[in-house]
């Protein structure tokens, strides 16, 4: 399998423009320092460790990757390891894809206050969900819902929204499962369900700003009254195999990868994108350095704000244990098989992983370097590592 890396990264085009990036006023303290990480990701400044074939013996030097959640070169490993963990989290029933996305009139205020706005979004989208559920005229159960936050349009605009699978049913209180109404075909009704998360989305709003006491004219709340909120209910997924590609797909995508940048000539960047407005047609942007690195900036979260949250039954901490739900869903005949994709490594990674020189082997990490630079020797590695 032949592997394509990526010709031109974000941390490359960091690397070549630090000086202004730091000089320049545009970031924040916090954005400065996750843009460095990313910018020395698995570079000498980040340390280095040992690895060595299991077949052959084969030592070789690697960089340390700086994990950042934000960082294009870490996020397959993430999210391998964080898939694996949800496994247990499936249930085998039926699931819906709901996007919630707010307007354009609260950007500013998601520049100044992202942590409030996007707490709130989390909160209004549950509340809707949880509003409808909870109605014996929908559903008259306890269902639950697993959100990722995604901040972006696809030219690395301020667009935050929410992508959310909820599970076709619920839990009644008495202990037993109900099914989603309509045959599964739909979860509620998209234009009541617009009107609920405005009005909650805006209370909340209210409450947060006059408890910071931030001040907000009327008239800004009068024009959210007036934008058209929109919520997306998709089609249900077949079965739970395909949340899993779902999962893999949204779970730890950033701003942009690498790959979508197809040039780089130290002054400007050009990227691919896709036009939703035109069925997905694929274009070119061409943007400055400068303008490439704030776009991208814009979408670093606060600082320890958890962008992937599970409300309701899906929650480890609801009183319906994952075990008393399954057993529910079993006996009430509506069960989906669960596929559980048990290979340990993907072909891609088991690519980059395969030992250099067998070709056979695949490479482990065998120790750990002190100090950023390695010993020029190789055989004199083993001294070096702890």
């Amino acid at each position: 399998m032949t592997v394509v890396r990526p010709q031109f990264e974000v941390g490359q085009v960091l690397q070549e423009h630090w000086k202004s990036v730091v000089n320049s006023g545009l970031f924040n303290k916090h954005q400065i320092r996750m843009l460095n990480a990313i910018r020395t990701c698995r570079t000498s400044e980040q340390g280095w460790h040992l690895d060595q074939c299991d077949d052959c013996g084969h030592l070789q030097i690697s960089y340390n990757s700086c994990r950042n959640r934000h960082c294009p070169k870490c996020q397959g490993k993430l999210r391998e390891d964080w898939i694996r963990a949800q496994h247990e989290r499936l249930l085998p029933v039926k699931y819906f894809h709901v996007v919630f996305t707010i307007p354009d009139t609260l950007n500013r205020l998601c520049l100044y206050q992202p942590g409030m706005i996007y707490s709130i979004l989390f909160k209004a989208a549950w509340f809707t969900i949880k509003t409808f559920a909870t109605d014996a005229k929908h559903l008259g159960a306890e269902t639950g819902m697993t959100c990722i936050l995604h901040t972006w349009g696809q030219t690395m605009t301020l667009h935050p929204h929410l992508h959310c699978i909820v599970p076709a049913g619920g839990m009644t209180s008495n202990g037993k499962w109900k099914n989603a109404q309509s045959k599964g075909k739909f979860l509620f009704p998209v234009k009541a369900m617009n009107l609920v998360f405005r009005a909650i989305f805006v209370r909340l709003l209210r409450k947060e700003v006059q408890k910071r006491r931030i001040v907000l004219a009327q008239s800004f709340f009068d024009e959210l009254f007036k934008k058209r909120w929109v919520i997306y209910a998709k089609q249900p997924f077949l079965g739970p195999a395909q949340i899993i590609e779902y999962i893999g797909r949204y779970t730890h995508k950033i701003a942009i990868s690498n790959h979508r940048i197809i040039a780089y000539d130290g002054h400007s960047v050009t990227f691919s994108y896709k036009d939703y407005r035109h069925n997905g047609k694929k274009c070119i942007m061409k943007l400055t350095a400068l303008e490439f690195i704030r776009r991208f900036a814009l979408h670093i979260l606060p600082l320890r704000f958890v962008r992937i949250r599970h409300y309701g039954i899906l929650n480890t901490q609801s009183k319906h244990t994952s075990s008393g739900v399954r057993a529910a869903i079993e006996k009430s005949g509506t069960i989906v098989s669960i596929i559980v994709n048990t290979t340990p490594l993907t072909a891609k990674q088991a690519f980059i992983h395969r030992c250099p020189v067998c070709k056979k082997g695949q490479m482990f990490i065998v120790g750990f370097g002190k100090g950023r630079s390695p010993p020029p020797d190789i055989n004199a590695l083993c001294k070096f590592v702890h």
